[in-house]
């Protein structure tokens, strides 16, 4: 097959969309051992035994398959742990605080409890489930650019130690709550600091034209701090900031770090008063691809210590408690999508090139990232050893779209076959997350494996759940 030609950055809508047709990114190399596994996109307990199966802990990937059926999702429990102490211990006197957003269930929320990291959370529901997985209240954090009256209710009733507000709106809403309730908040102010990280558009979160936040810039965030400083039932803890998602170094954090920095001494000098808390925010980036290179826990630690101590310095302030917000860096190298294959269609493109579609069982109602953000995957052959050639492929759902794509660019063996099973590593943030029901799909199971042993976190979403919310649903149908 004819496969070589330079990249042209695909639309996120699909290749129908494309200025131009690609056949192969340019970081994309054919690999000289197509069962060999790239250590820095796996969890630490995935392996390739001498059969050539796929190992998750000690289990047998075809065994998972068997046993829950696919497509699903399946953490590398040690690894996700191992990876929450790591930031834990890199960034030992801050406080860490695992995105709820992330992938959450109640199994989850009692390992980040365990561990020792606090929570976020961006909806009532997902409080209601950190709660109920034992997560401590006042190690919890609200996030949300729209909390209604009953979520900030219930957090307030629940005692959430740390409310991170977004409007003027909020604020007065937490001020009638306070009353009703006879509490106090406990809050920070969601600022934006005008610095777009480098990642897609949709998930740059610190960029003026955006809907989170007080702007520095236009002294909204000022403003907010002064009114929350000056409410007899807020306590005012500091300030919170967040540049974007998926960011490899800390290099934007520094221009953060300043205007924060800044926004505190200038809070300072209108009220006397030396906040005590800064939240930096985290969206720390994780290899997806072999072109991805993120930095380690200890590494961001060195280099965030270091910025936020000189921009302290600048401005003579108080050191404040620190906090940041590893998000997928935990939780998303420890998870692997497992896939079975389908079908396995050689398509002809202009100039004589072809491309290899391999369909499998999913598609993007568990995994939206490929099709909103432009997001690379990676994927190997997960139920065997392969001596063929390598031939490059684009691994489709089935859902009825041409953006259904899971992994855009891939190299698998030229014998791949219906029945196979595909597995896609660094899939344990924001793909079970953000799933749909598109074409009535249902969603898929999460499992976690820990020494051989499988426990469900979630289970697989049935015909029935779906026709259970169907008002209508009780008609008999043929065939059902």
């Amino acid at each position: 097959m004819a496969q070589f030609t330079v990249m042209t950055h695909m639309h996120v809508a699909g290749s129908l969309h494309a200025d131009a047709i690609s056949i192969k990114p340019h970081w994309l190399q054919r690999p000289e051992d197509i069962n060999e596994l790239d250590s820095r996109l796996w969890s630490s307990n995935v392996s390739r035994g001498d059969d050539g199966v796929l190992r998750l802990a000690g289990l047998r990937v075809d065994d998972l398959a068997e046993t829950v059926g696919t497509p699903l999702y399946a953490f590398d429990e040690a690894d996700f742990r191992e990876r929450a102490r790591g930031f834990l211990e890199a960034f030992a006197g801050w406080d860490v605080f695992y995105a709820g957003k992330s992938f959450l269930s109640t199994r989850v929320a009692a390992w980040i409890a365990e561990v020792g990291l606090g929570l976020d959370v961006c909806s009532g529901n997902e409080l209601v489930v950190a709660l109920r997985g034992g997560m401590d209240p006042s190690k919890i954090g609200l996030h949300g650019n729209n909390k209604t009256t009953e979520e900030l209710r219930l957090a307030l009733a629940s005692g959430v130690g740390r409310i991170i507000v977004d409007s003027l709106d909020e604020i007065a809403r937490i001020e009638a709550l306070t009353e009703e309730l006879d509490v106090t908040a406990r809050v920070l102010v969601r600022v934006t600091t005008g610095v777009e990280a480098h990642t897609h558009e949709y998930i740059a979160t610190a960029h003026e034209d955006q809907k989170f936040g007080f702007s520095i810039q236009g002294g909204q965030a000022l403003m907010a701090l002064v009114r929350c400083q000056s409410s007899p039932r807020i306590e005012l803890l500091g300030v919170h900031s967040h540049i974007g998602s998926q960011i490899f170094d800390t290099g934007a954090f520094e221009v953060a770090a300043r205007r924060t920095m800044r926004l505190i001494a200038q809070f300072r000098q209108a009220t006397g008063v030396d906040l005590p808390e800064l939240d930096l925010g985290g969206g720390f980036g994780i290899a997806y691809t072999s072109d991805d290179t993120p930095s380690t826990p200890d590494e961001l630690s060195s280099s965030l210590r270091e910025i936020v101590e000189h921009e302290r310095r600048a401005y003579g302030l108080k050191e404040p408690r620190y906090s940041i917000e590893p998000g997928r860096a935990i939780s998303g190298p420890s998870a692997m999508a497992l896939y079975t294959v389908g079908t396995v269609k050689v398509v002809d493109l202009e100039g004589g090139q072809q491309r290899t579609y391999v369909s499998v069982d999913g598609g993007m109602s568990d995994n939206i990232r490929p099709a909103l953000y432009a997001a690379e995957y990676s994927a190997v052959l997960a139920n065997r050893a392969s001596e063929a050639a390598p031939m490059l492929c684009r691994v489709v759902g089935k859902h009825c779209e041409g953006g259904d794509i899971l992994v855009r660019d891939v190299f698998l063996p030229s014998d791949l076959r219906d029945g196979d099973l595909i597995a896609v590593p660094a899939s344990g943030a924001y793909s079970r997350s953000m799933a749909s029901n598109y074409n009535h799909a249902t969603k898929p199971p999460v499992v976690s494996v820990s020494g051989g042993q499988l426990t469900t976190l979630l289970r697989r979403e049935t015909l029935e759940d779906l026709l259970a919310l169907d008002t209508g649903a009780g008609v008999e149908t043929a065939g059902l």
